[in-house]
């Protein structure tokens, strides 16, 4: 019978040391040596120069990014987090009482709750994360349901997969940056964007693309692939889906259909619609909608996302979506969360979204008409944001505002076009009238302080040349001032 592994190692260290002193105990056949001289720093790689130089540029004109360490205390006007579901006790509940139920049940299909060990399409692959699609699909009445690690994977798998080589892809000027990059990573013949939420202009994209012109009897592209988000995190708005989609069923696009609709649903999951289905079911236009995706990160409060569209759709997705495919698969206990804040959205969705709508009109009372050149965002949803031109503007009054108390954060250009810089105001069901009466009151008074120290700056640079024109200079100091 061998020892115990700790026992063998202390039984080997003792007789080992008891055999020889550290200076006598050399190899045999060798003599004593010197020990290496110490390692000398290694020459910095010739990128990270790069790296330096392209980061003193974004300094330069105020872009930098960081991670943001958090402040405690701050109340919060900026998190996804619009229902409260993220910090929910009924979510925490459900979601213990199921991740318990899981564990008892623990490796009866060969998973663990800990990790899922591979990609869905090696052992990644779950009851659990099948379970949970068939409960989405009958959740937002869809005929399948493909789940993702998150939003952006998503729309990555998304749109560099759907466009074919003979196809166009038409997109929404304000679509995320996911939207992008995987246009970018796809094969459409065509990638052209249309002007944001403008219909008339979608109709002209699509007419150039898909029929015939005075030049050619041969339409440029053959099929094309429509993507909007239901509601634009920047400015608040929401898509005119009716509409797009009424244009999308025109008989000059070919029978059967030509365009298809992608509607990315990121904001509006939990926050519309009955239940939190979104604005797509709000609308009832689930059938006139090619696919959706939902993410579980904002309004739902946990984290990944689902695909919802025909069973051809999720086949093929799973055939050619990278990201999907050589991924490994999100956590079981990650499929626990999902499952928990959906049920806890189901009976608890009309009135938190209630509750959110009714803080907006607080909202807006209590921060009034702003002061010139402030303005407030023309949305009557959670997102808000007071406008202020220019990226230090905006950085110096978010800082102002948190100094009051208030979790908020400037979004600057190229995020957004250039002069509509502004600080991103994020209600919440879990934030209270007097909260947001309180951050209103703040906000204004930090648009008042910035305009008090521009005013002050102006009079002291002004005074600053009064004094200049009044001193004479010497032939010298006229030499050294032009110097």
């Amino acid at each position: 019978m061998h020892p115990p592994l700790s026992l063998s190692l202390s039984v080997s260290m003792s007789s080992s040391s008891s055999s020889c002193s550290a200076s006598s105990c050399q190899p045999r056949g060798t003599t004593s040596r010197s020990p290496p001289p110490p390692l000398q720093p290694a020459a910095e790689p010739l990128l990270l120069r790069s790296f330096s130089k392209a980061l003193a540029k974004r300094r330069a004109i105020q872009l930098t990014r960081a991670t943001p360490v958090p402040v405690p205390g701050l109340v919060d006007f900026s998190s996804n987090d619009y229902l409260g579901l993220a910090r929910s006790p009924e979510v925490a509940q459900e979601f213990h009482s199921r991740l318990l139920a899981a564990g008892a049940a623990e490796n009866g299909d060969g998973s663990s709750l800990v990790g899922a060990t591979g990609s869905r399409l090696l052992s990644g692959n779950s009851t659990q994360a099948l379970e949970l699609e068939a409960y989405l699909t009958d959740y937002h009445s869809a005929p399948s349901a493909l789940l993702f690690n998150s939003g952006w994977d998503a729309n990555l798998s998304l749109l560099s997969t759907l466009p074919q080589q003979n196809g166009a892809i038409i997109y929404d000027a304000a679509v995320h940056a996911s939207i992008h990059d995987g246009i970018k990573l796809g094969r459409a013949k065509r990638a052209v964007s249309f002007r944001h939420n403008d219909v008339a202009h979608l109709r002209e994209v699509l007419d150039s693309l898909l029929l015939p012109t005075a030049s050619s009897a041969t339409p440029q592209c053959e099929t094309a692939v429509v993507a909007v988000s239901s509601f634009y995190s920047m400015d608040g708005d929401v898509a005119p889906l009716r509409e797009i989609t009424r244009l999308l069923a025109d008989p000059r696009y070919g029978s059967p259909r030509r365009a298809v609709l992608v509607v990315d649903e990121a904001h509006s999951t939990a926050t519309m619609g009955p239940h939190g289905r979104g604005l797509v079911a709000a609308l009832g236009l689930e059938n006139e909608v090619f696919a959706r995706l939902h993410t579980f990160g904002k309004g739902l409060g946990a984290h990944g996302a689902v695909v919802l569209g025909p069973k051809m759709l999720r086949d093929y997705l799973v055939n050619y979506a990278r990201p999907l495919i050589y991924s490994t698969m999100m956590p079981p206990h990650s499929l626990v969360a999902i499952r928990a804040a959906y049920e806890v959205l189901y009976s608890q969705a009309g009135v938190l979204q209630a509750r959110l709508g009714a803080l907006v009109k607080v909202f807006r009372e209590a921060m009034g008409v702003l002061p010139h050149p402030a303005r407030l965002l023309q949305s009557e949803n959670m997102i808000q944001g007071i406008v202020l031109p220019g990226n230090a503007n905006v950085v110096a009054l978010a800082t102002l505002i948190q100094s009051r108390g208030f979790d908020v954060k400037p979004i600057r250009s190229p995020t957004v076009p250039l002069g509509t810089e502004r600080v991103r105001v994020c209600l919440h069901a879990h934030n209270t009238t007097e909260e947001v009466v309180a951050f209103a009151s703040a906000a204004r008074w930090a648009l008042a302080e910035l305009a008090r120290r521009s005013s002050s700056g102006n009079q002291h640079e002004q005074q600053q040349q009064r004094q200049h024109a009044l001193s004479p200079l010497t032939d010298g100091g006229a030499m050294q001032a032009r110097l």
